[in-house]
């Protein structure tokens, strides 16, 4: 998939900072419905190219996340930390390619992949597993590709995305999901399907 992506634009939103026992587990969101294995993004397979200890990993079994206090409270400090610590540009200005380049902030820069696999890698040093923490790649309510982190859980499936500090129900967030990480393999993506109610009203 070597599809642009123009995600640099960030939006704080001041919501859902922090939250007590009670609260996070008053918390729920849905889960989307997973078609069948897809195309692995060109930048992902970049990625591994240069890193590969990232990538050569074992098949698991899946897991989801527990929300509890605890651990919403660190999705949303780790969310907000690299939100306001990575400094936005484009892919074009950063790397000078048009060729989608995934990578971690090693220089304090980049747009939504780094964003998200810097999250990714940081929630995976705070104990959650790397089978619940999904990059995922949506068009966004521009229909420009972008790319956020999908943490699933015994909630729901929440998103970290770099446009806000809003860690939001996937089915929230207006975007049209098209393909995430598989839970097992992180070298396996798998299509995402429409919502039911989308697909009910074009038919």
């Amino acid at each position: 998939m070597r599809q642009g992506f123009f995600c640099i634009a960030f939006v704080t939103a001041m919501f859902m900072l922090g939250f007590g026992r009670g609260e996070a587990e008053e918390l729920h969101a849905g889960y989307a419905t997973l078609g069948s294995q897809t195309s692995v993004p060109y930048g992902w397979l970049d990625f591994c190219s240069r890193e590969p200890q990232e990538c050569n990993q074992p098949v698991l079994r899946p897991a989801d996340v527990e929300v509890t206090g605890d651990t919403w409270n660190v999705l949303n400090k780790i969310n907000r930390h690299v939100n306001h610590t990575i400094v936005p540009i484009s892919n074009l200005a950063h790397w000078g390619t048009m060729l989608d380049h995934w990578d971690y902030p090693k220089d304090g820069k980049g747009d939504c992949k780094i964003y998200a696999l810097e999250k990714r890698r940081e929630l995976m040093q705070a104990g959650l597993p790397r089978q619940a923490l999904l990059m995922t790649i949506v068009r966004d309510l521009n229909g420009e590709g972008h790319a956020i982190l999908t943490v699933k859980t015994d909630k729901g499936e929440f998103i970290l995305d770099n446009l806000t500090d809003q860690i939001r129900p996937w089915e929230a967030t207006g975007y049209h999901f098209l393909k995430r990480q598989s839970q097992q393999d992180p070298n396996v993506w798998v299509a995402i399907l429409p919502p039911k109610s989308i697909v009910s009203s074009l038919q």
